[in-house]
């Protein structure tokens, strides 16, 4: 395994290879600071040219590298502008936004790039310590664990509502009905579509992210005077947020843990893994009442959780043929087209190959971070820039970005309903996080029930992973229902004595 080890670290620092290692991870942070337009479409696009290539380590160094890196770059639209860059980086916003109007973009920023780094690297590591032990512990899940997962996921909306957890989860069961627009893949039965044809394949996650987030918040920006922070309490904190990760290395590493394992199962994906991992921050850390105000926890925990995912997904994805997301899937179809065949072959003859997608992954963060940390100052100065003149741009990248969903006229229509259901939620004080997080999450509900059913009729209730993870779920459920009920008997005031 050392030389294996060796000789693919020799092959991705080869200059050929590390020269397409260093063209991926610039493709990728671009991609990953524009928002809407999304790593898996530009995988998609660079299929077409990567399936030319004769040398499978290119392939890898191009493509992984591209891949390991989009969610760092997102981070700058999601702390700057509170548009988030990837889909990774939604929860960033919570935390991420309100320190850049305190004037503590610098810190943010440095501490969601450590972050990202550390759960970069943390992912290969784990990818490299799992290769003697994945196929048993891959088996053991089936459709019916994945079910309750995904319900596990949904009811953590409560978690995530704050003080609104009854409306966090209502967002949530909107969420998963707006998932099953569309014609049903297993029947071909259309489903809320009313006949039109642009709804058969579904409402795209895309424009809601956008429509929800983006408008609401361009919309709020274009009324205010001044600019996002003061300049003199802006520019200072870079080595704060270095610290930060450091000082909060017990919180990085368990937020690390759940990207792997999110990325791990097949089909969460990165937009609800750093959802999961906001939400065991905020259950978890003491003095929780900072969160969603600026707490430089809130992007630690979001940061290393979306780039540690990336190791977890390559786990099913190599071992298996087993893509763990989208991006996973363009990749896994690639390393097909080149030769490259995922399985067994992944872990004896083609052992080298695996140790080059670990090292990509390592050395592709390093490259990003610093990257990243060398730009972060002049690309930052758009907090400097008053509110009126920053609209502009990000209403085009926004609207640029939803286009590029489908290449469809009706995309924009779309961005348009889902930017009144945004502002309106956000008006009346209903969370707009748990919707996206159901409508991410619908679909792979519904999948996961009906194969269950298909396979096992109702037996699949008594398993005892289900038990237990359908304890979970109603723990989950129950436990900020009863808190919130409690907080608010305790801000109840007491009637007059007469």
């Amino acid at each position: 395994m050392l030389e294996a080890a060796l000789a693919g670290l020799i092959g991705v620092v080869q200059p050929e290879a590390f020269m397409f290692m260093c063209l991926g991870v610039l493709i990728g942070s671009l991609v990953g600071f524009l928002p809407g337009i999304g790593g898996p479409s530009t995988l998609a696009i660079m299929l077409p040219f990567v399936m030319t290539m004769q040398d499978p380590l290119l392939v890898i160094a191009l493509l992984v590298g591209m891949d390991a890196v989009g969610n760092t770059a997102s981070a700058f639209t999601s702390i700057l502008i509170s548009v988030p860059g990837s889909s990774g980086s939604q929860a960033t916003i919570l935390d991420g936004h309100p320190m850049a109007k305190n004037g503590e973009a610098a810190r943010a920023l440095s501490a969601s790039f450590v972050a990202s780094l550390l759960g970069g690297i943390f992912g290969a590591l784990v990818l490299f310590a799992s290769l003697p032990i994945l196929r048993p512990l891959v088996l053991s899940f089936s459709s019916p664990e994945f079910f309750i997962l995904t319900l596990w996921g949904v009811s953590m909306v409560g978690i995530l509502s704050g003080n609104a957890p009854v409306k966090g989860l209502l967002a949530g069961i909107v969420g998963v009905f707006i998932s099953t627009v569309g014609l049903d893949a297993k029947s071909g039965v259309e489903r809320f579509a009313f006949n039109v044809s642009y709804f058969w394949e579904g409402i795209d996650l895309v424009l809601v992210a956008l429509g929800i987030f983006a408008i609401p918040e361009v919309i709020d920006l274009a009324g205010r005077k001044g600019t996002i922070a003061k300049a003199e309490e802006f520019g200072h904190g870079f080595l704060q947020g270095v610290i930060d990760c450091f000082r909060h290395w017990w919180l990085l590493l368990r937020t690390s843990i759940i990207g792997v394992w999110v990325g791990f199962l097949p089909g969460l994906g990165s937009s609800v893994a750093d959802w999961f991992a906001y939400a065991h921050a905020v259950q978890t850390e003491k003095n929780r009442q900072n969160f969603g105000k600026g707490d430089v926890r809130g992007v630690i925990a979001s940061e290393g959780c979306n780039n540690a995912k990336e190791g977890g997904d390559y786990i099913p994805t190599l071992a298996f043929g087993i893509p763990g997301g989208t991006s996973s899937a363009l990749v896994l179809t690639a390393f097909i087209a080149v030769g490259i065949k995922p399985g067994p072959d992944m872990l004896t003859s083609q052992l080298n190959l695996t140790f080059a997608v670990i090292w990509t992954l390592a050395i592709a963060n390093i490259i990003a971070t610093a990257l990243c940390m060398v730009f972060a100052r002049p690309i930052a100065k758009i907090c400097f820039m008053p509110f009126y003149a920053i609209v502009p741009p990000i209403v085009a990248f926004v609207f640029i970005g939803a286009f590029a969903a489908n290449f469809h006229t009706y995309d924009l229509t779309a961005l348009m309903i889902f930017s009144s259901l945004g502002f309106f939620m956000r008006r009346y004080g209903w969370p707009r996080a748990p919707l996206v997080l159901g409508m991410v999450l619908g679909d792979k509900m519904e999948l996961y029930l009906w194969l269950s059913y298909t396979r096992y009729g109702f037996d699949w209730l008594t398993r005892p992973a289900v038990l237990a993870l359908v304890a979970l779920l109603i723990v989950s459920i129950l436990y900020p229902l009863l808190t919130a009920r409690a907080r608010k008997k305790e801000a109840r005031p007491l009637p007059l004595e007469a």
